[in-house]
């Protein structure tokens, strides 16, 4: 009896044994297959994170182009317009700074004339209807625009108006009491 007892421990541990190794053989194939899938996983992620580089940049491209070339035609180079961007907790943050003789302005709101702030601030929405996805109609509603730009500017805003409508094919639709600014088809009430 004692043989066919250590004959049945013996065969059980054998059968312990060929689960355990059929178990780790599984576990193993699944590890090698997880670490695949991660490589994968990390692929993907740089060619996203590379995509999303080359978007952004072709977004800050577009926006600096818009936004400098207002500020050229109503100021002539004084002023100009950058963004930095900066990875925080895993998001991109843009700093909008605005520029004058190369210099950045640090507080633009109290520093320096409304009337910069105003056309950057116009520049940056148009920017952002030329970049909208799906395209939206271009048209912009402006409200008494451009009060802060001075009287001697209000040509060039004029002039610059025409000339996006022309270039972004947008249309601008403008209330206002500024007789520089009435342009197009006007509607007096």
């Amino acid at each position: 009896m004692d043989l066919i007892e250590a004959r049945d421990k013996v065969n059980k541990l054998l059968v312990k044994y060929e689960t355990a190794k059929y178990q780790y053989e599984t576990e193993k194939n699944a590890l090698k297959s997880l670490k695949q899938t991660k490589e994968y996983v990390e692929q993907a992620q740089q060619i996203a994170q590379q995509i999303a580089q080359q978007i952004q940049q072709q977004a800050h491209n577009k926006i600096i182009n818009v936004v400098n070339k207002c500020l050229e035609t109503v100021f002539e180079g004084d002023y100009g317009f950058k963004i930095n961007f900066e990875r925080k907790r895993g998001r991109t943050e843009a700093n909008l700074i605005l520029l004058k003789n190369g210099n950045e302005i640090e507080d633009a709101l109290n520093e320096d004339s409304g009337g910069v702030v105003e056309i950057a601030a116009f520049a940056l929405r148009l920017s952002c209807l030329l970049l909208s996805k799906p395209n939206l109609q271009k048209v912009l509603i402006l409200d008494e625009p451009f009060k802060n730009v001075s009287l001697r500017n209000i040509e060039k805003v004029r002039l610059l108006l025409e000339n996006l409508s022309k270039d972004f094919n947008v249309q601008f639709i403008i209330v206002t009491h500024l007789e520089a600014l009435q342009i197009g088809k006007i509607i007096k009430l």
